[in-house]
């Protein structure tokens, strides 16, 4: 999420009425997770565990729980809390803004564009032309949604993230600033849901369809062309490439990269990044040649010793 100017260190530390190490006027433009960040960006640290990886990250201010030696061209925000000082940042740049209207007065609608009753467009959210929404579509906040777009009734784009960290009290939710966009020419069936970023976006690419009763988790990036059936579950922070083929009930787990023209056949479950141009079954999902042949052993197999306790029986 980029903020709309440029922020200095020492606006952002008195923000979060924290300290600060580097040059108080060290440009700060956004924030963002580890997995999207860019330069000018920050990124938040709580464990020593990951302190490398953040600090060698893309991000060039680091909000963390500990001074530590900061990396040249960088900079450090200092804190005691950094899930809920990110938390703050995100209300204070993305705030919570009630609906007045079922069709907010910011949100843009191109020419063409036809909005059956029931539907609620929210702050903000942007449409392209020659979109068709059944009843009952719910667009959130800054949703972004291309040209020649279907969505089927009851479909909801841009509910918060499952995010959650567990604290003393029980569980703190990281709280979610980033969008859902839609590119052109997708179709969208009836009852999916797709969660917004966290501080990036979860993108649909150009030409995907996806059948009914499909969930995307946040931050997720599905490529162009892709074709994914009814009751898929995808996790959040998963890339899957262009023209992929995922067919019902697949389960994706979080952070795992799915290969261009990849297939996934009904009911796999996916615990691992996959290579392009395979077909792949079961749980977890292996190449689909090597399933059946283990299925045609495990019946060879079942069938001799059941024939072996028969004729012991004899």
């Amino acid at each position: 999420m980029k903020f709309p100017r440029a922020y200095s260190l020492g606006e952002i530390a008195d923000l979060l009425d924290c300290k600060f190490i580097g040059d108080q006027n060290f440009q700060v433009l956004g924030m963002n997770e580890i997995h999207v960040i860019t330069p000018g960006d920050i990124v938040f640290v709580d464990h020593p565990k990951y302190y490398k990886k953040a600090l060698d990250s893309a991000a060039t201010i680091i909000l963390i729980n500990k001074a530590v030696d900061c990396p040249e061209g960088k900079a450090l925000l200092i804190s005691d809390n950094p899930f809920k000082d990110f938390n703050k940042l995100t209300k204070h740049f993305r705030p919570f803004q009630a609906a007045q209207a079922a069709i907010a007065s910011s949100s843009t609608i191109g020419e063409g564009t036809v909005i059956i009753s029931n539907c609620f467009v929210g702050n903000h959210v942007t449409i392209g032309g020659n979109c068709l929404l059944y009843p009952n579509v719910v667009l959130y906040d800054h949703t972004v949604i291309g040209d020649n777009v279907t969505i089927q009734a009851g479909t909801v784009l841009g509910s918060d993230a499952f995010y959650y960290k567990k604290g003393a009290d029980g569980f703190d939710q990281l709280l979610s600033g980033g969008r859902v966009v839609i590119q052109d020419n997708v179709n969208i069936g009836a009852l999916c849901t797709i969660d917004r970023g966290v501080s990036g976006d979860t993108i649909i690419g150009e030409g995907t369809k996806l059948d009914d009763q499909i969930h995307i988790g946040h931050d997720t990036v599905i490529g162009k062309m892709c074709l994914i059936a009814s009751q898929t579950g995808i996790a959040g922070c998963v890339r899957i490439e262009y023209e992929v083929t995922i067919w019902g009930q697949v389960g994706i787990i979080s952070g795992v990269t799915i290969g261009k023209k990849a297939i996934l056949l009904a009911q796999s479950g996916v615990g691992k990044s996959l290579e392009g141009g395979k077909s792949y079954l079961g749980s977890p999902a292996i190449e689909s040649r090597k399933m059946i042949k283990q299925l045609v052993t495990y019946n060879k197999l079942s069938e001799t010793i059941s024939k072996q306790n028969t004729e012991s029986d004899i």
